[in-house]
């Protein structure tokens, strides 16, 4: 059921990488380009220059075999995982989940932080074994062959891993689709889950309210926010959850195309002021736009938008995640709602406003999204 994985690297697989990226057909622009317009040309060529000729491949192939990587057998295919346990004197078992267009390569950073915090000076005992799985359709998971992979199906597939791992309670963390699925632990899997910890909460999220009560002015200000936002720059969400299959041919050919349309959301959605290189590496930006590439896991990634359209977090009178919730805001993070909105479907335990850091939360700023994770679950790991 659960067997060890060596991530794998194709000579072949880099070459003709290189060969599709020095026979890209570069479109027109015009002059004085604005970053509305896109990912700009000069930017773009820049880049995959250095990812056909410098990118180190063999830098990308010892970080992610440092790790202990495995697969799971789920019925609807083979997940992939990483699995780390802490260092500590009763670790606490969590998964933590990713989002898109990251990957679980968002997760690395802040791994050693929390399997190993006495390594950086702090409290052994809030140490945790860590999971970290690809999504269905992301990285080394499976494709699902199937409909039906939404945030209530993985949470399901989650807690079928946690079991087979030997964790009957666990604690869930995540933001982007990690925070629908980690949602989803809390809302159907309550009897299982220690706590969820999100630092984002799910676009689909709309809580019960009651006949006859009013939204806050915050709460009307946010709706009508989200809908400006989604004009301005929803395009991406609009065609993945409607047509995934039409952009995903031209993204799954071409590996400019495919960097053009992950790194834009880098950029957009980090803490970088515009200069994605202030927060990212191009060695960081492209292992994962790579690993999308040589897995061919764009289209199936975009599947989650569509699947996410047909069953929407909407909650009903009957809809409450139970268990305790610590929610941690980012500043740059996108369409972030007001408390109120939170507490009408979470058991809001702790909030935090967060001085500096965007939508990539674990890879921006690990060290200050693993001690908040570490305070909120220090009560609960009794």
């Amino acid at each position: 059921m659960i067997e060890p994985f060596l991530p794998p690297l194709s000579q072949s697989a880099v070459d003709d990488l290189r060969l599709r990226l020095r026979q890209t057909r570069w479109p027109d622009t015009v002059a004085g380009d604005s970053p509305w317009l896109g990912v700009g040309r000069d930017f773009l060529i820049d880049l995959c220059r250095y990812w056909m000729d410098s990118f180190d491949w063999k830098l990308l192939f010892e970080n992610l075999t440092s790790f202990h990587h495995y697969r799971y057998k789920a019925r609807e295919g083979h997940i992939h995982f990483i699995y780390e346990k802490g260092k500590g004197p009763s670790p606490m078992p969590l998964i933590l989940t990713h989002g898109w267009p990251g990957s679980f390569l968002e997760m690395v950073r802040i791994l050693p932080l929390l399997t190993d915090p006495a390594a950086y000076g702090l409290d052994a005992a809030d140490s945790f074994d860590v999971v970290i799985p690809s999504l269905p359709g992301f990285g080394y998971s499976d494709k699902p062959a199937k409909l039906g992979m939404n945030f209530f199906r993985v949470a399901e597939i989650w807690v079928e891993l946690m079991s087979a791992l030997g964790h009957e309670r666990f604690a869930a963390q995540g933001g982007d689709l990690g925070a629908g699925v980690s949602t989803a632990l809390g809302l159907r899997h309550s009897n299982r889950i220690c706590g969820i910890h999100l630092n984002y909460i799910p676009g689909s999220y709309r809580p019960y309210l009651p006949p006859g009560e009013s939204l806050t002015e915050a709460e009307e200000l946010f709706l009508a926010n989200s809908t400006s936002w989604f004009d301005e720059n929803g395009a991406y969400a609009h065609i993945q959850g409607t047509r995934p299959y039409t952009t995903a041919y031209a993204l799954n050919d071409s590996p400019a195309g495919l960097a053009a349309w992950i790194i834009e959301k880098f950029r957009e959605w980090s803490d970088c002021e515009g200069d994605v290189y202030r927060t990212f590496t191009r060695d960081e930006l492209l292992a994962n736009v790579t690993l999308y590439w040589m897995t061919q896991s764009i289209s199936s990634s975009f599947r989650m938008y569509y699947e996410g359209r047909k069953a929407p977090l909407r909650f009903t009178a009957d809809d409450f995640v139970p268990v305790p919730c610590g929610i941690t805001h980012f500043p740059k993070e996108i369409l972030f709602p007001p408390k109120r909105w939170v507490e009408r479907g979470y058991n809001v335990q702790r909030w935090t406003e967060m001085p500096k850091g965007g939508h990539f939360a674990a890879s921006e700023q690990p060290d200050l999204l693993a001690g908040e994770i570490r305070t909120f679950f220090k009560p609960l790991r009794q």
